[in-house]
Parts: structure tokens; sequence; C-alpha cells
């Protein structure tokens, strides 16, 4: 089975996915390719596969991805085929960690098999305020991202579900309760 997270950049995806991955050991997460630098304590093979945007265009060109979009103008994000099959081989469910875009992609992909979940903010401002606590992008990539939410919240009813991360322990627990109903 398949688990697609996505949300805005800055609503709490990434603490929620972890905390699944932590919960259970059937899942796998599915490391995506970016064109875009390492942010922070990021690893090359552990939150992304860093790659140049030649290497990303010659992926594309032989049919290497799930899916892939041009995320923001020149940067590159894309779920490998290869990686898919990798964690499917071991008997693991998969976990994606994507953007709006690429969740959406993905469900299409999938159909039934996959659940997606949409992580929304309690709002746009509350979703600034942790945009600005990270302290890893500069102030117009975050007004960047803040414009870009306020598009991708028009996206949430494509998904299956969604959790509002307003509360952590709440969504915590909102979350596990969907995915074991969806994985039974």
């Amino acid at each position: 089975m398949i688990l697609i997270f996505s949300a805005p950049s800055g609503a709490g995806k990434s603490t929620l996915v972890n905390y699944l991955l932590n919960s259970r050991n059937d899942l796998e997460f599915s490391v995506s390719c970016t064109t875009r630098a390492p942010r922070g304590q990021e690893q090359d093979g552990r939150e992304y596969y860093f790659i140049s945007n030649d290497e990303f265009l010659r992926r594309i060109q032989n049919d290497e991805f799930v899916e892939y979009e041009n995320v923001y103008a020149g940067t590159y994000y894309g779920t490998l085929k290869s990686e898919v099959e990798r964690i499917e081989k071991k008997g693991h469910h998969v976990i994606f960690d994507v953007d709006v875009k690429g969740g959406i992609n993905l469900k299409h992909y999938f159909g039934d098999r996959a659940l997606s979940i949409f992580v929304a903010p309690p709002s746009i401002e509350e979703l600034h305020k942790r945009l600005i606590g990270r302290a890893t992008d500069s102030p117009e990539k975050i007004q960047e991202r803040v414009a870009k939410a306020a598009t991708e919240l028009l996206d949430q009813p494509q998904f299956d579900t969604t959790i509002v991360n307003d509360d952590l322990n709440r969504a915590k627990q909102e979350l596990i309760q969907k995915v074991s109903d969806f994985l039974l």
C-alpha cells in the first residue's frame, strides 16, 4: 500500500511523517530527487537525492520517474520508479512526502492502492510564522512559499483526507487512526 503526504511548506508534514515512521515498522520513506541545494542538516540519500538539473532532465528522458514537477522556477522534485520498487521488494508500505501537485499525480498513478493525506496549517498566518521560525529560507523565499501555500490550499479537496495540524498531539493521534484504518 501507498501513503501519500502533501502540504504547503511549513504545515508540519515532515514532522507527522517522521512520527508515523517511528510508530510502525512496516513503513518505509520513499526518498525523492531534487535539484535544490540541501538545507540545514539534510543529507543526500536520506531526505532527498540531490542531483543536478542536467541529471534530472536525463532521468526524465529515460522515463525513470513515477512523477516529477518543476515546483519552483528551475527547481525540480520527483519520485523515482526504482525507489518504489526497492521498498515494495522488502514487503514494506511506501510513504511519500511530496509537494501538493506531486501528491495529486501520485494518487492518480496509484489509485485505490494509495491513501492521500493533505496536512493543512491552521492558517496562512501561522504558516508564515513557522517558516520564519525554521530560519532556513530568505525573506523572499518565505514570501514565495506563503503565496504558493495559498494556491495549494485550494487543491485540498483532491486528497482522500485532511489533517489540520493545529495541535501536534491531536494530529498525531488522528494520523495513526487514519493510517491504521487504511492499512487494514
